[in-house]
């Protein structure tokens, strides 16, 4: 599977106008339809962050946005954080991070990443270096569980 994906990493002013529309369904399917969500997926975040596209063919299978430092954290953050539902449990998901946390790490090589991470993903994440911050409390965003969690700075 993750032979056969290809990786893009874009900041928003050079997305091409059928990746932004990729990106803005797959979001929109998965938060929106999919968990039911009432997130909004045009939050004005988008066009200050670097934007991880996998797609299998034409096909958009896996997307992460990276934010710098002091636009959802003090620190940079990965978020919307998503695979396309047939592109689950083939592992597409740590690659994706692990991909999304060593571009961060090239261009924050000092900073530690925090994320919003969906409650029952917590070992997944914790798997990648993450742990739990504020004591492991749980609140809701978007009418779903998380955690604030960071994986510390490798340097």
């Amino acid at each position: 599977m993750e032979d056969s994906i290809r990786w893009i990493i874009k900041d928003f002013s050079t997305l091409s106008v059928k990746q932004l529309y990729d990106v803005l369904a797959l979001r929109m399917d998965v938060f929106m339809l999919e968990q039911k969500t009432s997130l909004s997926e045009c939050d004005y975040k988008d066009q200050k962050s670097r934007h991880i596209l996998g797609y299998q063919n034409e096909k958009l299978a896996a997307y992460a946005r990276l934010l710098p430092p002091d636009l959802s954290y003090k620190n940079p953050s990965i978020g919307r954080v998503v695979i396309a539902k047939e592109y689950r449990k083939e592992g597409l998901g740590t690659v994706l991070m692990k991909k999304a946390l060593s571009e961060i790490q090239r261009e924050y090589p000092d900073l530690s990443v925090e994320i919003s991470a969906q409650a029952h993903l917590k070992d997944f994440y914790t798997s990648l270096g993450f742990h739990p911050v504020d004591g492991g409390k749980v609140y809701l965003e978007a009418g779903i569980p998380h955690l604030h969690m960071i994986c510390k700075a490798v340097n």
